[in-house]
């Protein structure tokens, strides 16, 4: 049981705990992983907090929502003893993805809307024989691995027919859409069984309404996550600001 050391200036694991909703084994936990300045300990062992202490905890809590637990913990540690400027790399690493997710959604509705004007014949099941891509130089265009096409015509997402003579995979221009399509998803954070639905409309001409659901929650994400950056960078300045007068 920890010594009851509570004033103004000296603070418990407890003390943290309680007033962020969480465990004293995640406040030890936080500082062991430098997520917290090391704490000074008493004649008997024990850990005694500060009010930075706890300014560090919600300046924590306050990244997360932006950053991520892992992009949150490296910023932290960066500003208790990263070199200088690791923080503002970091924090400029995190908003330039969010910037390309930005731009992953754009390109996803483009291509939505590109499917939804395109008319029927200039989308053609297959091509002729003596067209189509091998999965090599599809997966090397999407920017992913081969496992990565094969993993998807598992799950349906993509279906290539096989070359007659040689029993390749061969991926005609639909097959190539609908790879575009998963791609773009993914890195949107969609998973697998989530985008299945969409490629099953999107092949019956059924419309692009289903999707239209999926588009606006991903606008939502991106701009909650936006916001969120915008509250940690506050809570962060402040910390930085205390830090700099102790």
């Amino acid at each position: 049981m920890e010594q009851k050391l509570q004033t103004p200036e000296r603070l418990r694991p407890v003390d943290l705990a309680r007033g962020h909703g969480l465990s004293t084994q995640a406040v030890r936990n936080y500082e062991e992983a430098g997520i917290l300045p090391v704490a000074e300990r008493t004649e008997h062992g024990y850990r005694t907090y500060t009010p930075l202490h706890a300014l560090a905890l919600r300046t924590f809590l306050a990244l997360v929502p932006g950053h991520g637990h892992q992009g949150a913990t490296s910023i932290m540690r960066a500003v208790h003893s990263g070199p200088e400027g690791e923080v503002f790399r970091l924090l400029d690493e995190s908003h330039a993805q969010l910037r390309d997710d930005r731009r992953t959604l754009q390109a996803v509705e483009r291509a939505l809307r590109e499917l939804g004007s395109a008319p029927a014949a200039s989308r053609p099941d297959r091509w002729p024989d003596s067209g189509g891509m091998f999965i090599g130089p599809l997966a090397e265009r999407l920017g992913i691995v081969p496992a990565t096409l094969r993993m998807w015509e598992r799950a349906g997402l993509v279906r290539p027919r096989r070359d007659p003579r040689t029993g390749y995979r061969v991926y005609d221009e639909a097959d190539v859409r609908d790879a575009r399509l998963v791609h773009q998803l993914r890195r949107g954070g969609h998973l697998l069984e989530q985008i299945a639905p969409l490629i099953t409309q999107v092949r019956a001409a059924g419309g692009l309404a289903p999707l239209e659901g999926a588009l606006q929650d991903w606008h939502g994400r991106l701009s909650a996550r936006g916001r969120a950056m915008l509250t940690g960078a506050a809570e962060l300045d402040a910390y930085l600001r205390e830090r700099e007068r102790g």
